[in-house]
C-alpha cells in the first residue's frame, strides 16, 4: 500500500471522510497517514506549540494494527479506520498524560477515557497526541505556566483563540483532520474564528462529558475541523447517551452526515451584529460577517437583519462558569507558584459571594432564556460574528480594546456564551479575513436540539463560501 510522494505530503490536508475512504479502498496505508501528520507535526508544532504531548509510538503501533486489519478479507473496519485525531489536554485518556493546562496535574495519567475519546477509538481513529488548552479552559486564549503559549498559524504574534486554542491551531495548520474540544462560553468557537476553520458546538450532552469540569452545566463537548462533514463523522461516531453523564441525550435515529446534506430553502434566518449588549464589535468583523451572511439569501433562505436589544447575560453567564472554577480551585489557592494570577483573582473573588449567588444565577439563567426561545419561535437560525475582535496578541488573556475603544475581560465573547447557557447548537464557520490577514468567523445558532439544522446551513454555506482552499503561511 503505497502512495506517490506528492500525495504522500499532501496526506495531512485531507479531511477524514478522503482519507477513512483511501484507507478502506487501500490506496493508502494507516501507516502513511499517521507517519505523515507526526512528520509534519515534529515539522510545525515547535513553531505553534499546539501538541503539548504526544503519542507517537502507541499511534505508530496502532497504526501498524489497522493496516492489518485493513488487508484481511473479513475484517469490520470502523467509519474512521485509521484516521488521526487529537485530544484537548482538558478530555481525560486512558494511560496518556491529560494536565488540565496547569502543573497542578504536570504528572496526572487518568485511567479512563472520556466518552468522545473511546468512541472515536471504537471507530477506528488512532489518537496522535494532547493539544494545548489554558488552565482549566478559563479564558479564550491558549497560554499557561505549564507548555507557554499557542501561536495562531495565520500570524504568530496572535493567539489562535481558546480555551481549544491548541486544537484550532492544529487544525489550520494540518496537523491531523479531527480535534477534540470541549466549549463552556465560547471555547469551540472562538478558536474556530480565531484559525479560520470549523468548530462546532453541539446541543448540550449530544456528546457525553465525562469526568465533569468545573463548567459541567455549561460545558459541551465537539470537533475542530477543516470541513464540515468531518464534524457530522464525529458526531455519527459520539453521538448518543452515556451513564457516567446523566445530562447525555438520548439517541437519535439521525445519520448526521447525511443530515448535512440538503437544501436550505425556505428557511427563516435572523442576521444581527449586537444581540443588544456587546460593549463593542469591531467595523471589520461586522463587514465580513454582513456579506458572509448574505450567502444565506443566494441558498434560498429568508434573511431579516434584526436588532434583538436582549439584556446582557454576562454576569449570570460568569456566576455559573467562574463558580464552577472557583469550587475546583478551592483546594490550590495557596499555590500561586502553579496558577494564573488572572484565575487565582477569579477563583478569590468568586469563593467570597454566598452560595445563594449562584442559585440566584441559575433562577436568571432560566429567565434570559425566554428571549432566545421568543426569537427560535420565528427563526430557524440566527447569525452572528462569532467573537467581536480579530486575534489578539499572543499571551494576552483577554484583548485590551476593540476598534481603539477599551473593553473589560470577556467584553469580546458577547455572541458565544449566551448560547452555553441555553445548551443550543452552534457553529463557527469561516466568513472571510481582515485586510491584515486574519480570520473572522459568523456564527450559527439553531433551535435547541436542531443540530442537523446546523449542520446542514453549515454545509451549505461551505460549498457556497469554501474555505479549504486557504492554508496558512507557515511553510
Amino acid at each position: 500500500m503505497t502512495v506517490r510522494r506528492t500525495d504522500a505530503a499532501d496526506l495531512c490536508w485531507r479531511p477524514a471522510t478522503e482519507l477513512a475512504g483511501l484507507i478502506r479502498r487501500r490506496t493508502v496505508s494507516p501507516v502513511e497517514v499517521v507517519d505523515a501528520v507526526l512528520r509534519r507535526i515534529d515539522k510545525v508544532n515547535p513553531t505553534l506549540n499546539a501538541y503539548v504531548t504526544l503519542t507517537a509510538e502507541a499511534a505508530r503501533r496502532e497504526a501498524k494494527a489497522a493496516e492489518r486489519a485493513v488487508m484481511r478479507r473479513s475484517a469490520r473496519l470502523g467509519p474512521l479506520h485509521g484516521v488521526p485525531f487529537s485530544v484537548k489536554d482538558l478530555v481525560v485518556t486512558r494511560g496518556v498524560r491529560t494536565t488540565f493546562g496547569t502543573p497542578l496535574y504536570r504528572d496526572h495519567v487518568p485511567a479512563e477515557d472520556a466518552p468522545i475519546v473511546e468512541r472515536l477509538r471504537a471507530a477506528g481513529a488512532i489518537m496522535v497526541g494532547k493539544t494545548n488548552t489554558p488552565a482549566f479552559g478559563w479564558i479564550g486564549a491558549t497560554h499557561n505556566l505549564l507548555f507557554g503559549p499557542t501561536r495562531n498559524p495565520w500570524s504568530l504574534d496572535r493567539t489562535p483563540g481558546g480555551s481549544s486554542g491548541g486544537a484550532s491551531a492544529a487544525a489550520a495548520a494540518g496537523l491531523g483532520p479531527l480535534h477534540v474540544g470541549t466549549d463552556g462560553g465560547g471555547s469551540i468557537r472562538i478558536p474556530a474564528s480565531c484559525a479560520g476553520i470549523y468548530g462546532f458546538k453541539p446541543s448540550y450532552g449530544r456528546i457525553p462529558a465525562h469526568p465533569p469540569s468545573g463548567a459541567w452545566s455549561l460545558s459541551h463537548v465537539g470537533p475542530l475541523t477543516r470541513t464540515v462533514a468531518d464534524a457530522a463523522l464525529v458526531l455519527s461516531a459520539c453521538a448518543g447517551p452515556d451513564e457516567r453523564d446523566p445530562h447525555s441525550l438520548p439517541a437519535e435515529r439521525v445519520d448526521w452526515t447525511k443530515a448535512a446534506g440538503g437544501s436550505l430553502a425556505g428557511l427563516r434566518v435572523a442576521w444581527a451584529e449586537d444581540l443588544g449588549f456587546a460593549d463593542c464589535v469591531d467595523p471589520e468583523v461586522v463587514a465580513v460577517c454582513r456579506r458572509a451572511a448574505r450567502a444565506f439569501r443566494e441558498l434560498g433562505c429568508r434573511l431579516d437583519e434584526i436588532e434583538p436589544r436582549w439584556p446582557s447575560p454576562r454576569e449570570t453567564w460568569g456566576e455559573i462558569f467562574c463558580g464552577g472554577l472557583a469550587a475546583r480551585l478551592a483546594p490550590f489557592l495557596d499555590r500561586t507558584d502553579a496558577l494564573d494570577p488572572g484565575l487565582l483573582d477569579l477563583a478569590r473573588l468568586a469563593l467570597r459571594k454566598p452560595p445563594t449567588a449562584y442559585v440566584q444565577a441559575w433562577l436568571d439563567r432560566l429567565a434570559w432564556w425566554q428571549h432566545p426561545r421568543a426569537l427560535f419561535e420565528r427563526y430557524d437560525l440566527l447569525l452572528t460574528p462569532t467573537i467581536a475582535c480579530p486575534p489578539f496578541a499572543v499571551g494576552l488573556d483577554n484583548p485590551t480594546h476593540i476598534a481603539g475603544r477599551p473593553v473589560g475581560a470577556y467584553a469580546w465573547i458577547p455572541f458565544t456564551y449566551p448560547f452555553n447557557l441555553t445548551g443550543q447548537p452552534a457553529a463557527s464557520v469561516p466568513a472571510g479575513f481582515t485586510a491584515d490577514g486574519l480570520p473572522v468567523g459568523l456564527q450559527i445558532v439553531g433551535r435547541r436540539f436542531a443540530d442537523a439544522t446546523v449542520l446542514r446551513a453549515s454545509a451549505a454555506f461551505e460549498r457556497a463560501r469554501p474555505w479549504s482552499q486557504h492554508r496558512p503561511p507557515l511553510d
